[in-house]
């Protein structure tokens, strides 16, 4: 059978072509250190950005209307262009970004509190996402089966916590695919994203392109912001902030084409085999980096067996948290700096009150400052937290760790996945045995075993959570399918031509759903479909079946495999028969929990063919469909999938997605595939897959550690 998970890691897998990661600065060089200082030296009298921020301030209605037009335009001419060319153009991004490191480093440290170490890492991002998303995008002009069509306009609303990586990453990769895009800044980051952006406008200078593709908007968040998320010329926003913004988003436009990293809760899994004092280390470093001000931090360890009972790992905890150095970013030797703004609502709650039956290990405190007045904030670890309690369940964005304790591994897990979120998760193990039980069950999109969970790096670790930590079914930023969803597909025919009819190499699954489909097909509709499902299979081969490690660092392994999602699958009154079963092959690949649905009855072959896999088959009309999909779950009712493939005539398909989204009132619960049925596997299974990154510390204090190996 061909249509499995390898559960070894590939032995040949490559990445990006031509791409490497960017160096941070070496401290340990003294020319560095004395450029250090003087970054440091500038950040109390910062007015990096500000020149820029003031141009880009709109205050009116057909001001925003303007820009937005201005965008538009220009689209025409840039998505036009070949992608090598917008490559190009991204790597003279790449040399911008790294000419200004030290003028980043500054202006993120001076309006959003960054210490100079982190800042630097975000700088060494942003250039890897330009070099990255350059080399990726040469794919678009390349697939066998689909033509790539960019958005014209793309919205970047990027956060505050990553004021330089994230904000670069958005718009350069909505660049690299085509898109115009308007740059909406976190009010919090203005000048960063202004001193981003002018990287990208001279590089943009420099190709003889002019700026207007990508622009800046500073506007309030009230009407106008509302205006610009929800205008009809906007294809789709990239967003990175909270789940409860994605669903204001989608409040204000049901419809709205969204890819959003969105929230996190994450916790980390301490086993009696670990070695407690990394761990301890470990947990704090991800708890407390960048003052907890990371959708990827841990907000909560949880203990299993005896570890809950040790004093060694409970001293060492303490003495990890207690001796971190807060501070201002203007001194070197800071390691947790100031929060963006003082502390109110739940992180307050969070700094100040204890639940029922908690106690302080470490209690927080402020720390008095006349640079940054509240914002200062020594670390928090509470114990006794218990299971379903507010510091359980509930994102703070802040220096607070909630200590749990577990009977048993699955105990553990169940209260990892017991939130509603899935971006990040961590186990501290040297048992095999753990980690195959681990991996099996954990639900995040990054997993990190014996390490921090924090500081993904760009192809080393794309990132992207799971569950609420995810909207819109879009694929991990510095991965491989990023630029695949930032615009739509369009079917063309598969090059080539086929002078047989044989099916193998195909799964028998696979080929008992083409077979019997077959009668009902004529002689071009069964070799399209025959074609297609080959195409599959070559995608599965060479990368959806495969666990791979591009990186090959040795000291750490860094895995990417894909899991599969769970999807219902629509057919609209005029869909084509072979369109149809083209998405139904693609779902039977995947070992996808799916589900069909169609106006029409399926011939009674395929019907016995698809109730042999277990696939419930709806016979319904659109309202019935739609019915079905917005409503409240209840009884035995099977629970609604997470993701939706339309399949249909364009127009039909936009109306019914619109239908559906006006139903379900725009839930970000629900990601929906609308693009024209295509040939090409290497698109078509990504609907029906989730993305996953596994990194796992490979040595012992240097000396290579394979007992991971026997499990992935």
């Amino acid at each position: 059978e061909t249509a499995v998970f390898s559960s070894r890691e590939s032995s040949v897998a490559a990445g990006a072509p031509g791409f490497r990661n960017t160096a941070d600065t070496d401290p340990a060089l003294p020319a560095n250190r004395a450029w250090a200082r003087e970054v440091l030296g500038r950040i109390s009298s910062s007015t990096a950005g500000d020149a820029t921020v003031a141009a880009a301030r709109l205050t009116t209605e057909p001001e925003l209307e303007e820009a937005i037009a201005k965008v538009r335009t220009a689209a025409d001419r840039w998505g036009s262009l070949p992608a090598a060319d917008r490559a190009a153009v991204l790597l003279g991004a790449a040399r911008s970004l790294e000419a200004r490191r030290g003028e980043l480093i500054e202006v993120a440290a001076s309006e959003t509190g960054k210490a100079l170490a982190e800042g630097d890492v975000e700088v060494s991002e942003a250039v890897d996402f330009a070099r990255y998303y350059a080399s990726t995008a040469r794919e678009l002009d390349s697939i066998s089966g689909a033509v790539f069509v960019p958005a014209k306009i793309t919205v970047v609303t990027p956060p505050w916590n990553f004021p330089v990586a994230i904000p670069a990453g958005g718009a350069l990769a909505a660049l690299a695919a085509g898109s115009g895009v308007v740059f909406k800044p976190a009010p919090q980051a203005r000048r960063c994203a202004a001193v981003v952006t002018e990287a990208i406008w001279e590089a943009l200078d420099d190709a003889g392109i002019g700026r207007e593709i990508l622009a800046l908007v500073d506007i309030d968040e009230g009407e106008l912001g509302k205006q610009l998320i929800s205008h009809p010329d906007v294809d789709r926003v990239v967003l990175t902030g909270s789940f409860e913004t994605a669903a204001l988003f989608r409040s204000w436009r049901p419809d709205l084409a969204m890819q959003a990293e969105t929230s996190g809760k994450n916790a980390m899994i301490v086993m009696p085999s670990a070695d407690l004092d990394l761990a301890a280390s470990d947990v704090v470093k991800s708890a407390f980096g960048h003052a907890g001000q990371k959708c990827s931090a841990a907000s909560l360890v949880i203990l299993v067996g005896p570890v809950a009972r040790s004093k060694r790992f409970s001293r060492q905890l303490v003495d990890a948290a207690r001796s971190l150095r807060v501070g201002s970013p203007s001194d070197p030797l800071t390691e947790v700096g100031p929060l963006v703004e003082p502390p109110a609502g739940k992180l307050k709650w969070a700094l100040t009150t204890l639940d029922d039956g908690e106690q302080w290990l470490v209690e927080p405190h402020e720390v008095e400052s006349a640079e940054h007045p509240g914002r200062l904030w020594t670390p928090g670890i509470r114990t006794g937290v218990a299971p379903g309690s507010r510091v359980h369940l509930e994102e703070f964005f802040g220096p607070v760790l909630g200590v749990m304790h577990a009977r048993s591994l699955e105990h553990a897990i169940e209260l990892q996945n017991a939130v509603a979120y899935g971006l990040t998760a961590g186990l501290y193990t040297q048992d095999p045995g753990d980690l195959h039980t681990w991996l099996d069950r954990v639900e995040a999109g990054n997993l990190y075993v014996n390490r921090g969970i924090t500081g993904a790096i760009v192809q080393r670790q794309p990132f992207g959570g799971w569950k609420r930590s995810s909207v819109g079914g879009g694929s991990k930023a510095g991965g491989p399918n990023h630029l695949l969803g930032l615009g739509s597909w369009r079917a063309t025919s598969v090059a080539g031509q086929s002078s047989t009819l044989h099916l193998k190499g195909l799964d028998s699954s696979i080929t008992a759903v083409i077979e019997a489909a077959q009668p009902a097909l004529g002689y071009d509709a069964f070799e399209w479909l025959r074609r297609a499902a080959l195409t599959d299979a070559v995608a599965w081969d060479r990368t959806f079946g495969k666990v791979a490690d591009v990186s090959q660092l040795g000291v750490e392994r860094n895995l990417f495999r894909y899991r599969p999602a769970s999807v219902e699958i629509r057919a609209t009154a005029d869909a084509t028969r072979q369109a149809l079963l083209r998405v139904v092959v693609v779902a039977v690949r995947a070992t996808t929990a799916f589900t069909v649905s169609t106006p029409e009855g399926l011939p009674a072959t395929v019907r016995q063919a698809l109730s042999e896999l277990d696939v419930p088959v709806f016979v319904e009309a659109d309202e019935q469909w739609i019915s079905r999909m917005s409503a409240a779950p209840s009884g035995d009712a099977p629970a609604r999938r997470d993701r939706v493939r339309l399949v249909g005539p364009a127009e039909s398909v936009r109306t019914l997605r619109r239908d559906l989204a006006a139903a379900v009132a725009g839930d970000p619960d629900l990601a929906i595939y609308a693009d024209e049925v295509t040939q090409a596997g290497r698109i078509e299974l990504l609907p029906f897959l989730r993305e996953q990154s596994i990194t796992i510390t490979a040595h012992r204090f240097g000396n290579p550690d394979r007992w991971s190996e026997e499990v992935i």
